[in-house]
């Protein structure tokens, strides 16, 4: 049995993997989904790029029952940018069974959060000190856990969150399953995960080599050691030769140091490239606001240091470059596997000058792969075409129209209705007032959302639009409302 069948999974979950064009399980994929299915508890490593966060996700949406309003699963990441990230994958997985996540963080009002926690969330995705703040406020109930994930567990305990895991881990049922997910498993990280969880399972996924080899095409460029801007072969010059050959639709530049990654940015910004940078001493706000843009393709070129090299899934990343060799092997997997993801391919290409060539050998040497020398050359008409592309992305990205593609489009419609909790609406007015639309039944209605001055509910089985063809108002608790596609 091939595909995702063999894991007999609900039948909602298998048509919403269908949608989002998950055909074959990674071997992450493979390993854990059976093992936490069956409730077990699992410290994983696996590297970045391999589809870690389906592989609880799968599960987690697997088990939850249809309308179900018990918070059923706590996953805790250590950035408010991988949060919203898991978070997505969750919903989209469970798009179609109706599953309802809520992402809990710094930067976000707490009493909104807590009126989202009151309307009822099976999964929880939060950063460590939010989720204690509604700890300690009662405002979340963990008492019929089922699942307790820590995602990039060895970020968590070398960047001093163990004293708020320990607290956390104190309103978790014993007997709920804890899985924990890291790219890098040393000794004294089994160590403190035998502190939180027994009779555990050790899963260790080796598919960086065939990763690397078959899915991300690898080159080199040999660059002069004197690196100043005007010199024909340096590092900028070859850098931006590659830009105009290659014409990235998106490309992530990683610098080792944030005062390299604050001099490209400057000089390419000069030079007319659509560039941003990220780093550790830009907010966390600045970072998760910059990061959306960049998937949104309001820009097309993101230089940073490694604080993106592992963890956050930015999908289709044409190209990634090392303008600076980076020391660590891991670091360079980490940093390439920024592209070529979910069975795409993709490109990383180097830029070595000589002093970096023994950290090119020891990285080769790690890979077991060599790679490919190449010297690039490009025309004036390369140049003019790029500038072209340039032109073209920032047209697009004033458009307000250019989004993000919804997978779901068609199948499932999010339907914004201009009545909220300031007008005492509740889930239960919105569900009657839909049930009253001739050919809505309750089983067409997925994840419903109250905010403050509006709410949201997703329409299913492929009548949302034909609903607002006909409707373009509806009556919620004896008040008339607007209705059209959330966007």
């Amino acid at each position: 049995m091939k595909g995702f069948n063999k894991f007999n999974l609900d039948k909602d979950i298998l048509k919403s993997l269908n949608i989002l064009d998950y055909k074959t399980p990674s071997k992450v994929q493979e390993e854990v989904i059976p093992v936490l299915i069956d409730r077990n508890n699992i410290l994983v490593k696996s590297k970045t790029g391999t589809g870690k966060s389906a592989s609880f996700a799968i599960p987690i949406c697997n088990q939850i029952k249809p309308l179900e309003r018990t918070l059923k699963a706590l996953i805790i990441v250590p950035t408010r940018e991988l949060a919203l990230q898991v978070k997505e994958e969750i919903e989209k997985i469970g798009r179609i069974k109706k599953v309802k996540c809520s992402m809990i963080s710094g930067k976000e009002p707490l009493n909104n959060q807590i009126l989202e926690l009151k309307q009822g969330a099976n999964v929880v995705v939060a950063t460590p000190g939010r989720m204690i703040d509604h700890i300690s406020r009662k405002s979340i109930d963990l008492s019929n856990l089922d699942y307790f994930v820590i995602d990039e567990v060895d970020k968590m305990f070398t960047k001093g969150f163990k004293a708020d895991i320990d607290t956390i881990i104190k309103s978790v049922p014993k007997i709920a399953c804890k899985a924990f997910f890291s790219a890098t498993v040393e000794n004294d990280l089994k160590d403190i995960c035998e502190e939180y969880m027994t009779n555990y399972k050790y899963i260790e996924v080796k598919e960086s080599e065939e990763i690397l080899k078959n899915e991300i095409v690898q080159q080199y460029i040999k660059v002069n050691n004197l690196d100043t801007l005007i010199e024909k072969d340096s590092k900028y010059e070859n850098l931006k030769k590659l830009l105009y050959k290659y014409k990235p639709e998106t490309a992530i530049i990683f610098a080792n140091t944030k005062r390299n990654a604050e001099i490209l940015c400057k000089d390419m910004k000069r030079d007319g490239f659509l560039a941003e940078q990220i780093h550790g001493d830009i907010s966390q706000e600045r970072r998760f606001f910059i990061i959306d843009a960049f998937k949104k393709h309001e820009f097309n070129i993101l230089i940073s240091s490694d604080i993106i090299s592992r963890g956050i899934h930015i999908d289709d990343v044409s190209l990634v470059v090392n303008y600076d060799i980076p020391m660590d092997e891991e670091v360079y997997v980490h940093r390439i596997g920024r592209t070529g993801r979910a069975g795409k391919k993709g490109i990383a290409v180097s830029l070595v000058s000589a002093s970096e060539n023994k950290s090119f050998e020891d990285i080769q040497n790690y890979i077991k792969h060599e790679i490919d020398s190449i010297d690039i050359k490009c025309t004036e008409k390369d140049k003019e075409d790029y500038e072209l592309k340039v032109k073209d992305i920032k047209e697009k990205g004033s458009l307000l129209e250019f989004q993000q593609e919804d997978e779901f489009s068609g199948e499932v419609t999010k339907i914004h209705i201009n009545l909220g909790k300031k007008k005492k609406i509740r889930i239960g007015d919105i569900v009657g007032a839909l049930n009253n639309i001739e050919n809505i039944e309750n089983e067409d209605l997925g994840v419903i959302k109250i905010y403050d001055n509006y709410s949201t509910v997703d329409i299913l089985n492929k009548k949302g639009i034909p609903f607002l063809n006909e409707y373009s108002e509806i009556i919620v608790k004896n008040k008339k409302a607007k209705v059209r596609e959330e966007k």
